[in-house]
């Protein structure tokens, strides 16, 4: 089955570049183009995609709000975000928002098509470095709602959360904590579930905003 692919950018020429990668991949159908935030919400509404290729700076409704309405609406698709700045306030703010992943705009086609891959594979995608200036940044901002939300985890879902923030794989995890690989994905899902989030970064994000964890521990 391929992977359905939406596509929104006020540049018609970026869209055109993307469509010609896209459609080179037999994994991979381009199923909608949107020339800005709200056209993109719209059209994930009629045509389902497994990712969306999300610019994050579009007028009137730019990446960011539309990455908001999309998870408000509770869509299936994860948002990659586009950007020419590397991590601006618009990418910190998408990623606060949902979206599962950043890309540079000038990213390599094979680059491009793996992103895809990795993040709709239910994957974040989010190099070592970025990760670490992330959690820094959120880190300085508390949230007094993820601290109520990790209240409602279990000491040993809140070990798993930890463990979760130093980067360990569920093999690892399992490893580490003498536990079956099943049993770690049951609880890692129990985790995401209560934090009420979508993927592993948004967990370790709420971490770090609760004090659960500090960068550098």
């Amino acid at each position: 089955m391929s992977i359905r692919v939406l596509v929104a950018d006020d540049q018609p020429l970026v869209r055109s570049g993307f469509r010609m990668v896209l459609e080179d991949r037999s994994d991979l159908e381009l199923v909608g183009e949107a020339g800005d935030g709200a056209q993109a919400v719209s059209l994930a509404g009629q045509v389902d995609p497994d990712v969306i290729l999300m610019d994050v700076r579009m007028p009137g409704v730019d990446g960011v709000e539309a990455t908001r309405r999309l998870i408000a609406a509770g869509t299936r698709a994860r948002v990659l975000v586009l950007t020419t700045f590397d991590l601006d306030e618009y990418v910190y703010a998408a990623i606060r928002a949902g979206a599962s992943g950043f890309l540079l705009k000038d990213v390599e086609p094979a680059e491009l098509v793996d992103a895809i891959r990795v993040v709709a594979a239910g994957n974040s995608l989010f190099g070592p470095a970025a990760m670490e200036r992330l959690v820094a940044r959120f880190a300085q901002e508390p949230d007094p709602a993820a601290t109520r939300n990790l209240d409602a985890l279990t000491d040993r879902e809140q070990e798993i959360l930890r463990l979760m923030a130093s980067g360990l794989s569920n093999a690892e995890l399992a490893e580490q904590l003498h536990l079956s690989e099943t049993t770690v994905k049951t609880h890692v899902s129990a985790v995401l579930r209560k934090l009420r989030v979508r993927d592993r970064v948004q967990a370790v994000i709420a971490a770090y905003e609760a004090g659960l964890v500090r960068p550098g521990a």
